[in-house]
Order: structure tokens, then C-alpha cells, then sequence
């Protein structure tokens, strides 16, 4: 199982980013997709997850209103479109993983916890 993360690099505040998720060797119909960031010296926090079926998604409270997940079926990727970066919004982007049965058994879908696949990384860089 792979997922290759793209789409990060240096804009002005104010401005947009898409942020790109390839996901390959397994299907993953019963998958929480989530964004991860994490910034230096803080903990990594969900930025916003869907079920690939895309009857749910979720945001953190910092994003909402900016931010968009989704996913194209047919290239099995699941997208972030951030709009009105701010400086705040800097960090490593993460994409991940993790099945659903995971988060109705009980973990909470805004915790690493609950995704057991991760892509490698891309950072996101806002200037002021």
C-alpha cells in the first residue's frame, strides 16, 4: 500500500494550494482519508478527513470554511484545496489511511491512532 503525497510549496498569505493524494494497493472503499499537518514543535492534528464514499467528511475548526477534501475515484486520489492560506496554516501535510472499522470500534477519526497508512510528507510553507 502506498500513498504519495504532492502538491506543497511557498505561497503568499492569501493564496491557494491543492494538495494531492495518490493511493494505491488496495482498495479502500471502507477508508477513513485523512489530512494530517504538523508544524514545528507541535503535535501532528487532523486538518480534515472523508470516508471514501464521501457521505462524511470532517474539518478542524482552523480550516473550515478554507479548506476542501475530496477524492477522484477514478484516479484513486483524494485532493486538498486550501484557499486563504495564512501563515499559521505552515506545517508538513500528511495523507493517511486507516479502516473504518478502526474508527466505529471506538477510536476517534481525529487521531493518528485511528489511520495505519501514511504518506511521506509535503511541506506547505505560508509567507506573510
Amino acid at each position: 500500500v502506498q500513498l504519495q503525497a504532492s502538491g506543497g510549496g511557498l505561497v503568499q498569505a492569501g493564496g491557494s494550494l491543492r494538495l494531492s493524494c495518490a493511493a494505491s494497493g488496495r482498495t479502500f472503499s471502507s477508508y477513513m482519508m485523512g489530512w494530517f499537518r504538523q508544524a514545528p514543535g507541535k503535535e501532528r492534528e487532523l486538518v480534515a478527513c472523508m470516508t471514501w464514499s464521501g457521505r462524511s467528511a470532517h474539518y478542524a475548526d482552523s480550516v473550515k470554511g478554507r479548506f476542501t477534501i475530496s477524492r477522484d475515484n477514478a484516479k484513486n486520489t483524494v485532493h486538498l484545496q486550501m484557499n486563504t492560506l495564512k501563515p499559521e496554516d505552515t506545517a508538513v501535510y500528511y495523507c493517511a489511511a486507516g479502516p473504518l472499522r478502526t474508527i466505529y470500534a471506538g477510536t476517534e477519526y481525529y487521531k493518528s491512532d485511528a489511520y495505519n497508512y501514511w504518506g511521506q510528507g509535503t511541506q506547505v510553507t505560508v509567507s506573510s
